[in-house]
């Protein structure tokens, strides 16, 4: 994901080698998986794309974006409004996603400062549910915050429960293979109920999943070098079942 006040370290871990990359114009573009054929395209967005001239992102072929509404439990992005209601103007389906800081503050307290400031949800056909991004934290070499194994899975849940309290959804869950499996201990417990946005690039497929999904719903297969603002996603099925996936 794009971070807002540091820039991340976990790209270096992830990228094996550089994104394939197609020159037009001068431009880099990033080439799309075989596996995206027939998928709808979409990207998400936080701070460092500012504001983002979104007629021109949906005619590049964006269907949907994700943008970055908050996190920790104090931060909210400066640009939100004008990404997530100037993507609906244009068109898009759009929803908000929350950066999980575990060492900050607990799940609970967290998710409800998300759905306070745009992490909400309504079943109108064009939001999206909202998502919780959970990774190696870009801060400290703890990379998973200090947290056992059990106490990490345990935020999750708890961030997981005030979210569908406050909002009716369970929200989509975005991270890595390695992330999950290593600082959650692969636990299976979320696999079954939420839907999962995982981060793989240079790579023809999304990959293993982590433990306890059979599939994925969302692909983020680049992180900021595709013709799209912000990161490169792809969603795992038809633009009706994407519309019937917002609608809940």
């Amino acid at each position: 994901m794009a971070r807002d006040r540091k820039p991340s370290r976990h790209r270096s871990r992830l990228m094996a080698a550089s994104v394939a990359a197609l020159t037009l114009g001068g431009t880099a573009l990033v080439e799309l998986p075989a596996a995206a054929a027939g998928k709808p395209r979409g990207h998400d967005v936080s701070s460092h794309q500012k504001n983002v001239n979104w007629q021109s992102a949906k005619g590049k072929g964006a269907q949907f974006v994700y943008v970055k509404a908050t996190e920790s439990h104090t931060y909210r992005n400066p640009y939100f409004n004008q990404q997530y209601n100037g993507s609906r103007n244009a068109g898009l389906l759009r929803g908000a996603y929350h950066f999980a800081l575990p060492d900050k503050s607990s799940g609970r307290t967290q998710a409800a400062h998300f759905v306070r400031n745009g992490g909400g949800w309504r079943s109108d056909g064009w939001t999206l549910p909202p998502a919780l991004d959970i990774e190696y934290n870009p801060y400290s070499k703890h990379k998973c915050y200090g947290l056992s194994k059990a106490k990490m899975a345990g935020w999750i849940q708890s961030f997981s429960d005030e979210v569908k309290r406050l909002t009716g959804r369970r929200p989509v869950i975005y991270t890595t293979t390695h992330w999950w499996n290593t600082c959650t201990g692969a636990s299976r417990a979320f696999g079954s109920n939420h839907a999962l946005w995982i981060a793989r690039y240079d790579s023809a497929t999304a990959g293993n999943l982590p433990a306890g999904w059979r599939f994925w719903t969302i692909w983020q297969f680049d992180n900021g070098s595709g013709s799209l603002p912000g990161d490169q996603n792809l969603f795992n099925g038809s633009t009706a079942q994407l519309r019937k996936f917002a609608r809940g």
